[in-house]
């Protein structure tokens, strides 16, 4: 058998000999430049990425702060993310501190969230957090270290062991309550955002349509809708109706002699889950604007995200299935930013209009942006 993969070897070798071959006399590529090329992107990559995370977790803090009344789950936050290289993924290990100035063993602060209790104690990017009263910080698992410590002891105030250029100093930060959900910062094309049972997602490519931090405030605010108005689960209940009423079919089928092979339950299933979905999506742009508003963000004007994401994406200028169109979507924001500054002027609270319970229809919606 070896004679046999050797022939053909040889005789893929044999006719990749005639294959055509480029034209032009190329430059040569030196190994150290193209290296040293890839190290300088290598570096400008990580540092637009923890520019966009801070950007990101900035809005998201001030989202879930002013809206915590509404949120099932809150914990304690103070506003900071501090890393160590050994904390981050193995795949910026190498440029890490180059690119973010970050130390291997010593927690490092990479971003302040302006207005957070982290910024209010007089802490900055570049100080180097020590220990958190008798704890001392550890260079692995930094970020979620400090979060769970927080979140262990709420709202009580804990003492910052920080060293800002050589020189220790004690910081007392009092922390604050906010929505506990998650909301991470992932890097892909797909302009998209996502809300799951344990978080919310964010892609980097929905991020890049946001001209402002008001555009990505109603992005955030409109997934933060869609987790504390239950419209995961309640998409999950409303596909198990479905599939239940579908198995009764199939049943039913059965019993003459029959077989359908589960294709009702599996077709009801898919149609209860994707039942109103295109009205919650509505509801999580409203309320989401509501959310934004109330975070301090002006929402006057974030309509023009929609005419961004219908020249990005011209399917959902003329589409809906799961979610509205974008020039649906362009008219509901400004008719919500509207309501919102009618409000403000009669100093009304700024809450949504929400149906009266004997009036609401229960339905579920896609978790989608």
């Amino acid at each position: 058998m070896a004679w046999r993969r050797w022939a053909s070897v040889i005789a893929g070798a044999g006719l990749c000999a005639g294959c055509a071959m480029p034209v032009s006399r190329l430059p040569d590529l030196p190994p150290d430049a193209v290296a040293a090329e890839q190290r300088r992107q290598q570096i400008a990559q990580i540092r637009e990425y923890y520019t966009q995370l801070a950007r990101v977790d900035t809005v998201a803090f001030h989202i879930r702060v002013a809206n915590r009344e509404f949120c099932n789950n809150v914990g304690a936050q103070l506003g900071l993310y501090a890393v160590t290289v050994q904390s981050l993924p193995r795949k910026y290990r190498s440029y890490s501190n180059e690119a973010l100035n970050v130390s291997w063993t010593k927690p490092t602060v990479i971003s302040v969230v302006a207005g957070s209790p982290a910024a209010a104690a007089g802490i900055k990017v570049g100080d180097q957090i020590l220990m958190l009263d008798e704890d001392p910080v550890p260079p692995t698992s930094t970020a979620g270290f400090i979060a769970g410590y927080v979140r262990s002891r709420g709202e009580q105030p804990v003492r910052v062991s920080a060293r800002r250029d050589g020189v220790d100093r004690i910081l007392t930060v009092t922390p604050i309550l906010a929505c506990a959900i998650p909301i991470n910062y992932v890097t892909t094309d797909e302009a998209n955002a996502a809300t799951f049972d344990d978080q919310i997602v964010i892609n980097s490519g929905i991020v890049t349509l946001t001209r402002t931090d008001a555009q990505l405030a109603v992005v955030i605010g409109h997934e933060l809708a869609h987790a504390n108005l239950g419209h995961h689960g309640k998409q999950r209940v409303n596909m198990v109706l479905g599939m239940v009423g579908g198995a009764a079919i199939d049943g039913g089928f059965a019993l003459g002699g029959l077989y359908t092979g589960g294709t009702f339950a599996k077709h009801l299933g898919q149609a209860g889950a994707m039942a109103y979905s295109v009205d919650f999506e509505r509801e999580a742009d409203y309320v989401g604007a509501y959310y934004a508003a109330r975070a301090g963000y002006e929402v006057a004007g974030t309509e023009e995200f929609w005419r961004a994401m219908g020249q990005t994406h011209p399917d959902s200028i003329r589409f809906a299935t799961t979610h509205p169109t974008a020039p649906a979507r362009f008219i509901q924001m400004r008719k919500a930013a509207e309501e919102i500054a009618d409000k403000k002027r009669r100093h009304l609270p700024l809450v949504p209009d929400l149906k009266l319970a004997a009036d609401a229809e229960p339905a579920p919606a896609d978790s989608n942006y």
